[in-house]
């Protein structure tokens, strides 16, 4: 009678952890979650919004915004509908809507930043617990959230554990341009 207890334990366990595995899909690759535990923070990431330079972005780190709150980020402009991607792969810990950001994204990249993308106008194939790879579709440029009425654009932030909201001004980067030998 013990051993078919715990064979109908393991078999409870069993399925819980592929019930589990099938919820949430970065539980599939564990290889890739613990490598962006681990791996160190990045010290560039590229431009989210297609078709904008790094040098076309002006630096709002710190604007004055409403409720005496400074920006906590760098806003891209575009127009609406651009298609806005992750700056590196990493795991979709929210999507969804705030007060502040309207349509949002939110995903746990390497060394642990989370990466903020908010304003979209809608949201691309993408849902809590995914994996993604860098340059994947999380959204399109908008104005939602706070930024209502403003010319479109993303805020782009990136938090970092224990230490908060830092510049992401200055850590964007173009895509690098193709060799003359790829180029056809």
């Amino acid at each position: 009678m013990r051993i078919l207890r715990g064979l109908l334990w393991i078999a409870i366990l069993a399925a819980l952890l592929l019930w589990l595995m099938s919820a949430v899909p970065a539980l599939q690759r564990p290889g890739l979650l613990w490598e962006l535990w681990r791996s160190a923070p990045p010290q560039t990431v590229l431009v989210p919004v297609d078709n904008v330079r790094a040098q076309d972005i002006a630096d709002t780190w710190g604007g004055a915004r409403s409720g005496g709150r400074g920006h906590q980020g760098v806003d891209i402009f575009a127009p609406r509908g651009t298609p806005v991607r992750s700056v590196g792969p990493g795991i979709v810990l929210q999507v969804g809507h705030n007060t502040l950001g309207g349509n949002v994204v939110w995903v746990l990249g390497r060394g642990r930043q989370r990466h903020y993308y908010a304003h979209l106008d809608s949201f691309g194939p993408v849902s809590r617990g995914d994996l993604i790879e860098s340059g994947q579709l999380l959204g399109h440029v908008g104005d939602s959230g706070n930024a209502k009425g403003t010319p479109t654009h993303l805020h782009y932030g990136i938090y970092v554990p224990g230490q908060g909201a830092i510049n992401p001004w200055p850590m964007l980067r173009d895509l690098p341009e193709p060799s003359s030998e790829t180029k056809r």
